[in-house]
């Protein structure tokens, strides 16, 4: 780290004689508590055991303001190894606190605790946090809000209520147990019993009438919806009967407002709404809102719909607790294989653009890296039994790499100078190039390679990252997470990325900006960054079985000249492996 962190621990002892005398001006510390423990949860009628956060699935609700510090307590009450990670959150110079196992800490071992400290920068809006070890974020996973600290919503329509929605999968088997039997097998893992709004399968599912979320509304007001995809392993549809959405912000990031019958959101994405109750009600008051799964897989998938109710708010009326047992889906809400709406959704999507929050894509870049996203077959080892396509072991990959995740924290190991003796570098092109969305996949398919490869780049490096689609397997829609950065949306398309072809319809005036990118089914999707953030950071598929089987790479940016630009030091309570 050299002379720029000696004058960091020099500018950090300044600092602290500093902050000895309370200043008028000194930043709010919001301070928060997690147990994390296991609990007894019914659905469906299945009692079991869940991993929750302070007692509660979904987790508690986190609201703090922009330029706020942040730090939670974490206590682990279960009988395994968990983190936390803040889903959105830069995490400026503060990787320590980002979360992922073995890319930026040790685990928080059974009985230890860890504080996760971070300060809120220049970011307002909905972002999540979840577990980031195994498949905990099945149950381990609650929202982050964050307000503005002075400036008004840039929307117009007065809003009366903020409702976060957030989406999951409900499994009767035990979560554990799906997740080893598919690593041990190699096959693909079994889909989810139900999927939940807030926690709840809702009356579509046997035995879950009581299990409904009902959010009462009243007429001629204005809500704002924070929608949360916290599902494991499904893009999913969403949308109220009769009713309009207005899409006003995602990932955290406000965008030009257009009106909608239906969204789609990955896993790992957040949308904010708009929605007006200007709707005549029946005797009920009752409207449908509904989520499918968006399905480009040929892979088994949970084929059914999570539903839950706005109910008007009818003077006189018989309250309601449960709804009722018959019910019409919406006839907004679209069909599982809607290719078509999922594609024209993305490109009505743009960054708001406007002089108090613009839109700072890179316009020329550094570096570009092309990279393939490909789902592998691998042959079964001997004396195993394999029950992948074929009996063979299925796995997933990036430029052919299949990502081992270490048995150490790979930020500590680059903090103290050791990562050059212990991972080897990412490629920035695909080793063998062919015809990636037009590949027969029977004949084609390549055995991956396993690795810890990383992508090195200097501080404030404009990348880009060409994400593309193979048809290994079979083509499929891929929402690929960055950890630590924000990234624009330059460009997507079908079939081949052609740099000299597609470069030409990039969107460098307001493209959307996000954390989570959703990678076209049998296409491709360029994001450019500014990598102004030095650590190390997880660039990964969201869909949770996609990460089990390697589809994952690591990002390190070096520290620059100045100690503004250098990661901050370890924590005196940082865990240990």
């Amino acid at each position: 780290m050299g002379n720029c962190c000696q004058l960091l621990l020099i500018g950090l002892l300044t600092l602290s004689i500093f902050l000895i005398k309370p200043s008028s001006s000194s930043k709010i510390i919001r301070r928060f508590s997690y147990n994390i423990e296991r609990k007894n949860v019914t659905r469906l009628c299945r009692t079991k055991k869940l991993l929750t956060v302070n007692g509660k699935y979904p987790g508690p609700t986190i609201f703090v303001h922009e330029g706020d510090n942040v730090e939670v307590k974490v206590t682990n009450k279960s009988p395994w190894n968990t983190t936390i990670h803040w889903h959105g959150v830069r995490q400026l110079r503060s990787g320590w606190a980002d979360g992922p196992a073995y890319i930026t800490q040790c685990p928080i071992v059974p009985g230890g605790t860890y504080t996760y400290k971070f300060t809120i920068i220049n970011q307002r809006g909905t972002l999540w946090w979840h577990a980031h070890l195994s498949w905990q974020r099945a149950t381990v996973h609650g929202a982050f809000i964050i307000y503005p600290r002075m400036r008004p919503y840039p929307f117009s329509a007065p809003v009366e209520a903020e409702i976060p929605i957030i989406f999951g999968e409900w499994w009767n088997g035990e979560i554990e147990d799906i997740e080893n039997d598919m690593k041990l097998y190699g096959s693909g893992p079994n889909s989810s019993d139900a999927y939940t709004i807030n926690g709840l399968p809702g009356p579509s599912y046997p035995c879950s009438n009581k299990d409904t979320f009902i959010q009462t509304i009243e007429q001629g007001k204005t809500y704002l919806l924070r929608i949360i995809n916290a599902a494991l392993n499904d893009e999913l549809f969403f949308a109220v009967a009769n009713h309009t959405l207005t899409v006003v912000e995602i990932d955290a990031v406000y965008t030009k407002p257009f009106t909608t019958k239906a969204i789609m959101v990955t896993p790992g994405q957040t949308t904010n709404v708009l929605i007006t109750a200007n709707q005549v009600p029946d005797s009920t008051g009752m409207f449908v809102m509904a989520a499918r799964p968006y399905l480009t897989s040929v892979f088994p998938f949970d084929n059914s719909t999570t539903v839950g109710f706005l109910k008007y708010k009818i003077p006189n009326a018989k309250i309601t607790k449960t709804p009722a047992k018959s019910f019409t889906l919406p006839s907004n809400l679209p069909q599982i294989e809607d290719t078509p709406f999922a594609t024209k959704f993305a490109e009505k999507l743009r960054s708001l653009g406007s002089p108090e929050y613009p839109c700072n894509v890179p316009k020329e870049i550094d570096k570009r890296v092309i990279t393939t996203i490909s789902l592998n077959l691998q042959d079964c080892p001997v004396n195993q039994t394999c029950k992948g396509f074929k009996n063979k072991k299925f796995y997933a990959s990036m430029n052919n790499q299949s990502f081992i995740r270490p048995s150490i924290s790979i930020l500590e190991s680059h903090y103290r100078n050791l990562s050059n003796t212990m991972f080897s570098n990412f490629p920035g092109r695909p080793p063998h190039p062919f015809n990636y969305t037009g590949v027969d996949p029977l004949s084609e398919n390549l055995n991956t390679e396993f690795s810890t490869r990383i992508l090195v780049v200097p501080h404030g490096t404009k990348l880009e990252i060409v994400l593309q689609d193979t048809n290994f397997l079979n083509p499929e829609n891929h929402p690929i997470h960055v950890h630590g950065h924000n990234f624009f949306i330059v460009g997507r398309g079908f079939g081949n990325y052609d740099v000299d072809r597609d470069t030409k319809y990039y969107n460098l005036i307001d493209p959307p900006e996000r954390n989570t990118v959703a990678v076209p089914v049998g296409g491709w999707a360029a994001i450019r960054l500014t990598a102004d953030n030095p650590g190390v950071w997880f660039i990964h598929c969201h869909l949770e079985e996609h990460t089990s089987w390697g589809l994952a790479m690591g990002l390190i940016v070096q520290s620059g000249q100045h100690p503004s630009q250098c990661l901050l030091p370890p924590p005196d309570d940082f865990p240990t492996c």
